[in-house]
Order: C-alpha cells, then sequence, then structure tokens
C-alpha cells in the first residue's frame, strides 16, 4: 500500500488512482512469489550440502545407509535449527522408515518437491547405487564437492554484485526523489503533467518505461550458475 501511495502522488497526484490501483497490492505477493522460492532453494541447497558432508562422515564410519540418515538428524539440529528445511526432511525421512517406507521413494519424493537439479541428480544416483551396490561414501562425497563448489561460485556472483545491486535501488528510488522534491520546491513546475490529459499521458509512459528499467536491471542482476 505504501508504494501504491508513493507511486500514485509521483506520477499522478490523483486519489482516484491511488484507489484503483490499491487491487494491485493484493496480487503483489504471488509477483515476489517466484523470488522467495529462490531463496528458500538456495537456502535449502546449502543446507543440503552440509547434510551430504554429515552423511557421508557417518558412512565413513561403518553405518548402514538406514542409520547414517537417522544419526544426521541431531547433528543437522546442532548445525542449523530444529525448524531448518533440511532437518525437517531428515525427520520426515526417519519417520518414514519407522513405518517401513522405502529410503529411495522418499528420496525422489524430495528430490521432486525440493525442485533443485543437484538434489535430482543425487537421489538418481543414489537410488542407482543403493539398489546395484555402488560406493554410497564415494558418490555422496562427489556430489557434496559439486554441490560445495557451486555454491561457492553463487556465493562469490553475490559478492561481486552486491555494490551493483545497491546501486541499483538507489537508483529505483532517484526518480521519485526527484519528482518530489520539485513537486515541495516549485509546485507548478510540473502542474501540467497532473492536470491535462497529454501530461499524464506522459507521466504514464514514464511510469511504464521506469517498470521496464527495473524489470532489465533485476534480469541483468540475475545469475545463474
Amino acid at each position: 500500500m505504501a508504494a501504491d501511495a508513493l507511486v500514485s502522488y509521483t506520477f499522478y497526484q490523483s486519489k482516484p488512482v491511488f484507489l484503483a490501483a490499491l487491487p494491485v497490492c493484493l496480487i503483489y505477493p504471488f509477483l515476489i512469489k517466484k523470488t522467495l522460492v529462490e531463496k528458500r532453494r538456495e537456502q535449502l541447497l546449502e543446507q543440503f550440502k552440509e547434510a551430504l558432508s554429515t552423511l557421508s562422515s557417518f558412512l565413513s564410519a561403518g553405518y548402514s545407509t538406514e542409520n547414517a540418515f537417522r544419526v544426521s538428524v541431531p547433528e543437522l539440529k546442532h548445525m542449523f535449527s530444529e525448524d531448518a528445511l533440511i532437518v525437517r526432511e531428515f525427520e520426515h525421512f526417519t519417520k518414514g522408515m519407522d513405518l517401513n517406507k522405502p529410503l529411495e521413494d522418499m528420496l525422489s519424493d524430495f528430490a521432486y518437491r525440493s525442485g533443485l537439479d543437484d538434489v535430482s541428480n543425487f537421489a538418481e544416483i543414489f537410488i542407482a547405487a543403493k539398489r546395484n551396490g555402488g560406493n554410497l561414501v564415494q558418490i555422496i562425497a562427489h556430489t557434496s564437492g559439486i554441490i560445495r563448489d557451486k555454491v561457492q561460485i553463487m556465493e562469490d556472483i553475490k559478492t561481486l554484485n552486491a555494490s551493483k545491486q545497491y546501486e541499483q535501488k538507489v537508483m529505483n528510488l532517484i526518480p521519485f526523489v526527484i519528482i518530489i522534491y520539485m513537486n515541495l520546491s516549485s509546485p507548478d513546475f510540473f502542474m501540467t503533467l497532473y492536470t491535462q490529459t497529454l501530461g499524464r499521458i506522459t507521466m504514464t509512459v514514464c511510469l511504464l518505461l521506469y517498470c521496464l528499467a527495473v524489470y532489465l536491471a533485476n534480469r541483468i542482476m540475475d545469475i545463474e550458475v
């Protein structure tokens, strides 16, 4: 609602426009859903990497596959928190194994729900190795190394882009600051833009160009690994 008020005041200075744009506030959560999902996936990937390292250590110590998943839960709780995403998944595995559910099926379901290619690839290789008697310790260690490298690259990209993202946020605010400053210091300067039809069309075009610029900037900053 605050964004609606800012945009309607800056570009139109019109209460009807403010009221007409209110429905946009209702769909805003849906507009940012993709961003929130991506953040959760990045968090899950980081936690999954640590979970694989923990699993690998227990398997190397001689634990069976199922027991390695069980004893990993306390370690993951200590490493993250009891409500961490990966902790919930490993607890789900443990409860499923208590009900005699196949670990392979639960891993496949987890891979599908996570939406992460790395988890899906691991699940496929893990299931094939477990059924055919492959070296699970080596497979998990190799997968963990690949994910670790990927996460490190993602962190390096974030570090390199941090200053640019800050600059982008500042640039996003500059048009509002300039227009509001001009309206406060010289109210008559932009008056024709708010009162005449051509002026309103001009401001609408400016708003659309601004939205396009923000969208393109976000796309440029969104680097996938």
